[in-house]
């Protein structure tokens, strides 16, 4: 980290041998050619700590809330190193949404990484905040990381938490889309961080980074800044990378390390439904598993719109109860036949008993996985 004579702070991207390049973590209004520009000695630190539970803070900690300083148990970095294989465990509890399409069919564990991936507006905040209201009553403390949004976004995510009775549990972290490119690009490192304090206590967390595609953009806006060559998409080189050492701290600890755990659910915009684009392909391939919403199911007031086919959860299934497991399999087939069907059965004149009956089976079972917003079942 950097300082500079008014007080302005900025992160270091790229050195070379007679310069380097910095990115501005608080206005530089004041800042110049020829301003005199110091070392601080230090790598970017965050507080950590109980005391950031119902606190809106920005990446460096800073209260946003207007509620004075933050009580700060003590100050870790924002870029650590991953738990090494050795030092990780099997997936066994889950992590209960509140959602029934999702407990039911795609169920989360304690340690995994979800993707949360569909087009604009379909209802993929949603899923995340619902999923924090969940755990009103459970023992996972929840961290929401806003990159780039809107701030009537951001408050409207704020609010629901706050109606709902898990405020005292959650810590929101927010860059908004006016904030520094740099703060923008150190808020899923620094809300990651806090995330796992609580997991290395033994605790278990949640974290939420809504989303990673912003974030994406700002490491590319960065980096064409910095000179780097650019790649696909324009993007730099290390794209992959920058994701995969922030979804790798998520995990599950094993018990001589306390037996915590990190879920993550990143969220991830596509356009046009195009799920094979750069860095959506690149999410799903680090995450274990993937939701995907429907702009078509949105439209026809399916919600959540979750897509069956598509969506999948490569680890959570192990963490389901029995007897849900053993319901949900066929539930599953049914809907997807079923959703099939319905394209054929548009063209009309065939068709047996039986295909009425699946018909309307499968319009119960649409009926019954459609759930509203802020609404969570136990």
């Amino acid at each position: 980290v950097l300082t500079f004579r008014g007080g302005a702070r900025a992160l270091v991207l790229t050195l070379s041998e007679d310069s380097l390049q910095a990115a501005f973590l608080d206005p530089a209004g004041d800042v110049a050619a020829g301003s005199q520009c110091s070392r601080t000695g230090h790598l970017v630190c965050v507080p950590v700590g109980e005391g950031l539970c119902g606190r809106v803070l920005d990446p460096l900690g800073r209260p946003l809330d207007g509620l004075g300083p933050v009580a700060a148990a003590e100050t870790w970095q924002a870029e650590r190193p991953a738990p090494r294989i050795i030092e990780r465990d099997f997936v066994t509890e889950p992590v209960e949404t509140g959602l029934l399409v999702v407990d039911s069919l795609f169920a989360i564990g304690r340690g995994q990484r979800e993707l949360i991936i569909g087009e604009r507006s379909t209802g993929k905040t949603s899923i995340a905040v619902d999923t924090i209201l969940n755990q009103t009553s459970s023992d996972i403390v929840s961290v929401y990381v806003a990159i780039g949004q809107r701030t009537t976004a951001v408050r409207r995510v704020i609010e629901a938490v706050r109606a709902s009775g898990a405020f005292d549990r959650t810590i929101f972290v927010v860059a908004p889309a006016t904030a520094e490119p740099g703060l923008r690009w150190l808020a899923p490192f620094a809300g990651t961080a806090m995330a796992e304090w609580v997991r290395d206590r033994g605790g278990h967390a949640l974290i939420v980074y809504d989303d990673l595609t912003k974030h994406a953009a700002v490491h590319r806006e960065l980096a064409l800044l910095a000179r780097q060559p650019p790649g696909r998409e324009a993007f730099p080189g290390d794209i992959f990378y920058l994701h995969a050492r922030l979804l790798e701290r998520s995990a599950k600890l094993s018990a001589a390390k306390g037996g915590g755990s990190l879920t993550a659910l990143p969220i991830a915009e596509i356009e046009a439904g195009n799920l094979a684009a750069y860095i959506p392909t690149n999410l799903i391939s680090i995450s274990d598993g993937q939701l995907v919403t429907s702009a078509a199911l949105f439209a026809a007031k399916q919600r959540p719109a979750v897509d069956i086919g598509l969506s999948v959860s490569r680890v959570g299934g192990k963490t389901q109860a029995g007897a849900l497991k053993a319901v949900a399999g066929r539930v599953r087939l049914d809907y997807a036949q079923y959703l099939e069907m319905k394209i054929f059965s548009r063209f009309g004149g065939f068709g047996d008993a039986t295909m009425a009956a699946q018909l309307a089976r499968g319009e119960r079972i649409g009926a019954l996985l459609a759930q509203a917003r802020y609404a969570p079942l136990p």
